[in-house]
């Protein structure tokens, strides 16, 4: 369809449905004209920023904090007041837009709910508009669902605090183009939630709240206060309405917390330890670095001393400031059929969620709600009665760049198990992202894109660097290769041999395979497969 709106040509690459019907009103067009005519230039600019600097940290100049930032680093200045439903969130929930999880995360007892367009959604144009429509609905309890069982879901009386996430700026949304350019991504996801449910929200008492991904850097942050000013004041909404937890999940945005805070401070609720992702921008930046090679994903884990600092400077951060420290992902999923499998799991789940509260995290995140029961209990023996507990301030602590980049402290032990995990989660992953599925239950733990991301980026790693495993053998491509033909095998016997010799599974073994062997390193996996979710569309 295409239409002439406020003077630009705006092209929507499939007929209307009931969905976009109700959504892409010209009223809604035109905003998301006006959003992409503002900031769709200085979008650009920063991505192109983002090239630059990894060419600079390719010929090894290491990141730092800013000398030029300084003042904001040692100023007195606070984030903006947080409002009253946003201050105890001690236990999050996150999941994909589809209707049967946002009526079971919003029910599950769960201080938030973040509903995820980024990394647990495949961009369908149909997964982007009906969670869209989804959302809508939930936000005007017009939502129910039926399923296949005959079992009926829908919203309780008590529900959790709705945030969302629009996918991060390095993506477009092919779907919708104006002037021939496909529209941002993060502006498409955040103008259509903000323009139909706004008002809607605030005549609830609360707001439009707001998880922010893939950051890298303060610039990046100062154009999403740019948007939510520009927004605010298109609809006639106080300034300061919007506010946002932004995450911490790339190793440059760790070095620039302090000055994501201050250019977003009138809307800012708190940063969160989007731990997976950062592990792959580990990776990602430092790809042509051998001294910062990772081990097996397994041995990287928040207790290892540059994870830790980075935890640290977060929590120590955010509390100057008065913002809320949210914790790393439990992506674990219980075993009905195991029990003992589920047990050792919780048990772990505990000591991860117990290392967290000790350290001073307001809350944290789970992927099931079987897990929000032990995770409260965890935070409510830290925390008591109070909402959080920003007056941890480890002051007394003072992370360096070197604690930052300490990466050898993870180890160097890489296993066979380790090389067939990453093949593994990374082509079932895969497959499940093109058949339209961005949360993949795979070996007891929902895995996301950050966690494929992290399998095939290790792999490249590996192979880039000539590393051997703890048994001596040389992780070449020709011993990656025989991996990865082998758990091809495998996976026709665990996901079924008629599933396995679909379309969208043998097109992820070849996409894996391009991703682990590809000269030069792809940024993204999901700007790779995106080109297919077009073609299928």
């Amino acid at each position: 369809m295409d239409q002439l709106t406020t003077g630009y040509l705006v092209e929507i690459s499939k007929d209307l449905n009931n969905h976009s019907i109700t959504l892409l009103t010209p009223e809604a067009i035109d905003f998301l004209v006006f959003l992409h005519q503002n900031f769709e230039h200085e979008r650009r600019e920063l991505l192109i920023r983002r090239m630059e600097r990894q060419r600079e940290i390719n010929t090894g100049k290491l990141p730092d904090f800013l000398p030029e930032t300084a003042s904001v680093r040692n100023g007195n200045w606070k984030v903006a007041p947080i409002p009253a439903d946003l201050q105890n969130r001690r236990v999050e929930i996150t999941g994909p837009v589809d209707k049967k999880m946002i009526i079971n995360a919003l029910n599950s007892g769960a201080n938030v709910f973040m509903a995820d367009f980024e990394d647990a959604t495949s961009p369908t144009w149909d997964n982007v508009l009906s969670g869209q429509q989804n959302l809508k609905d939930a936000i005007r309890r017009e939502i129910d669902f039926e399923s296949e069982d005959g079992k009926q879901y829908k919203l309780d009386e008590k529900t959790a605090v709705l945030l969302v996430r629009p996918r991060g700026w390095h993506l477009t949304e092919a779907h919708f183009k104006i002037e021939n350019r496909p529209i941002s991504a993060s502006l498409f996801d955040f103008g259509l939630y903000f323009f139909h449910n706004a008002r809607k929200l605030m005549s609830q008492g609360t707001a439009p709240y707001f998880y922010l991904p893939k950051l890298e850097n303060h610039l990046e942050a100062r154009l999403w206060n740019q948007v939510f000013e520009f927004a605010q004041e298109y609809m006639g909404i106080p300034r300061g309405t919007i506010k946002a937890t932004v995450l911490i999940e790339t190793i440059l945005a760790a070095f620039e917390m302090d000055e994501i805070l201050y250019e977003l401070r009138e809307h800012i609720a708190g940063l969160n330890a989007g731990r997976w992702d950062y592990i792959f921008s580990i990776i990602k930046k430092f790809r042509m670095q051998q001294q910062f090679v990772l081990p097996d994903r397994s041995s990287v884990t928040m207790r290892v001393p540059f994870m830790r600092a980075y935890t640290q400077l977060l929590v120590q951060t955010c509390h100057k400031r008065g913002a809320h420290a949210i914790g790393g992902m439990a992506a674990f999923i219980p075993n009905r059929k195991d029990g003992e499998v589920t047990r050792i799991a919780l048990e772990k789940v505990k000591d991860d969620k117990q290392f967290e509260a000790e350290n001073g995290f307001d809350g944290t995140w789970v992927a099931h709600p079987d897990l929000i029961p032990i995770t409260r209990a965890t935070f409510d023996l830290m925390l008591g009665t109070k909402p959080h507990q920003k007056n941890v301030l480890h002051d007394d602590i003072t992370i360096t760049a070197k604690d930052l980049l300490a990466i050898s402290s993870a180890g160097n032990t890489i296993t066979e198990q380790g090389v067939r995990t990453n093949v593994n989660v990374g082509i079932r992953y895969i497959a499940a992202w093109l058949n339209g599925i961005g949360a993949a239950a795979i070996n007891n733990l929902m895995e996301d894109a950050a966690t494929a991301e992290i399998s095939r980026a290790q792999l490249w790693q590996w192979v880039r660097h000539g590393c051997i495993t703890d048994q001596w053998k040389l992780i070449d491509r020709h011993y990656v290769n025989d991996i990865i033909d082998e758990e091809r095998e495998k996976l026709k016997e665990e996901v079924g041999f008629d599933r396995y010799h679909s379309e969208n599974y043998m097109l992820a073994g070849c996409l894996f395979h391009d991703l682990v062997f590809s000269k030069q390193f792809p940024e993204f996996l999901t700007l790779q497969a995106y080109y297919y979710i077009q073609q299928n569309d």
